[in-house]
């Protein structure tokens, strides 16, 4: 067989034979809790955007970073607590119920799945910090709430 063509199969029975490979059925309870999240959580679902907070909110929070090590140690929100986004559920018994608890990554992907599991789990303290570091850092970091009222002349 040519190495082109090598190639071209080996790339087909990757990609037609992943999804078969990660493909798991729910079980009928997960099914359930799944669809009462989603029944019962709003659109926004908690989300908020670095304008809504001042620099004192912060210190009312537990700020949870859910990048990886190296993201965080390279940049972060000052007080932030770095748990990887797949760590997070397993160490769930460590995250205070009575503290609000803001979650970010990058974007909000990773944060975004972070939050919902959190939430399905019974946190109802569960913020998502909207657009996340990234937006947190073009809207101003800690002062974005200070640079938004600025810009709207307040």
């Amino acid at each position: 067989m040519r190495p082109g063509r090598l190639a071209l199969t080996i790339l087909l029975l990757t990609t037609t034979g992943l999804p078969l490979a990660v493909h798991a059925q729910a079980d009928a309870p997960t099914v359930s809790a799944i669809e009462g999240y989603f029944d019962f959580v709003d659109a926004h679902s908690g989300t908020i955007l670095a304008e809504q907070l001042t620099a004192d909110d912060y210190k009312k929070m537990l700020v949870l970073d859910v990048r990886d090590a190296v993201q965080f140690a390279k940049e972060h929100i000052p007080g932030a607590t770095n748990i990887e986004w797949r760590q997070v559920f397993a160490k769930r018994a460590q995250l205070p119920r009575d503290k609000t608890l803001l979650v970010y990554c990058n974007t909000s992907s990773l944060a975004g799945q972070v939050a919902m599991a959190l939430r399905m789990d019974g946190f109802e303290n569960v913020r998502l910090l909207y657009a996340g570091y990234d937006g947190w850092k073009a809207a101003g970091g800690m002062n974005a709430q200070a640079q938004a009222n600025s810009r709207r002349g307040k």
